[in-house]
């Protein structure tokens, strides 16, 4: 298979990057948080909004 050729396992691999995803952003949301950076919290909200994640 090419680099951009589908597999039978491209679905589990994009859902588990996605998960991946979501599990990094969970927690640097939980970081920023205990640290009060309402800021970061506000971008990584819109990132996950963005990314459809939450």
């Amino acid at each position: 298979m090419g680099l951009f050729g589908k597999s039978k396992n491209s679905g589990t691999s994009v859902k588990a990057h996605r998960e991946n995803l979501k599990k990094n952003l969970e927690h640097r949301l939980t970081v920023a948080r205990s640290n009060g950076d309402e800021k970061l919290v506000r971008q990584l909200e819109q990132e996950a909004a963005d990314l459809n994640l939450s």
